[in-house]
């Protein structure tokens, strides 16, 4: 196995470590894995090709679908839900 696969394995298993954590514990590292996320795939399709950065874009955005509906939603102008344990 080449090492973006081996990479993308690991952030797969570190976002789903995040996911585990209480929603607020989530919010730095889910931060770091989304901004992550990007340069990883660009690893592989230089890698690998667009079949399997295809397959792994589909994970990501699997993974990360509400916090990327939220900001999608938010740079449209439209309103948004915050989940009750994360307002103050």
């Amino acid at each position: 196995m080449s090492a973006p696969l081996i990479a993308a394995c690991l952030w797969a298993l570190a976002s789903t470590i995040v996911a585990l954590l209480p929603m607020r514990a989530q919010m730095i590292p889910g931060l770091m894995l989304l901004i992550a996320a990007p340069v990883l795939l660009v690893w592989i399709a230089a890698a690998h090709g667009i079949w399997v950065t295809a397959g792994c874009t589909l994970a990501v955005l699997s993974l990360f679908r509400n916090p990327l509906i939220y900001l999608v939603r938010r740079a449209l102008g439209l309103p948004t839900h915050i989940p009750e344990e994360l307002r103050r």
